[in-house]
């Protein structure tokens, strides 16, 4: 039996939209930034809201999650050991097996055709691995 949500529940985008709202600083422009740049690389990209509030992309299989921090927009691929990762990305999580992160911080400038490309190629491996 499925239980339908509440009427007045928030789809998980509607959630994320209201995280980035409450954000109001760099961190919310960053976190829009970077999701735009997802959602742009996998149009078929599901969003998702877990943990109590961290925002998590899937297509195939998780592709990352984006958790703010004071000083950080941290961005976890959950495969991310699997990944190229020919410019440079990857700053944050490399001693792990699995994942990989990207530390983003105030003013720090995003390789966007690098980081669509790292996205395309998560949602690629997490087909090819179905």
């Amino acid at each position: 039996m499925t239980t339908d949500p509440p009427p007045n529940a928030k789809t998980p985008s509607q959630l994320i939209d209201a995280r980035i709202a409450e954000l109001g600083d760099w961190r919310g422009d960053m976190l829009a930034r970077v999701r735009a740049l997802i959602r742009r690389a996998c149009p078929d990209v599901v969003e998702d809201w877990k943990w109590r509030g961290v925002p998590v992309w899937y297509q195939g299989g998780m592709i990352c999650t984006g958790e703010t921090y004071r000083s950080t927009v941290k961005l976890t691929f959950a495969k991310g050991a699997a990944l190229a990762d020919p410019s440079g990305l990857f700053n944050a999580s490399l001693e792990g097996n699995t994942r990989r992160a990207i530390d983003l911080h105030e003013g720090d400038a995003i390789n966007e055709a690098a980081l669509v490309a790292l996205a395309q190629a998560a949602a690629a491996l997490n087909s090819a691995g179905r």
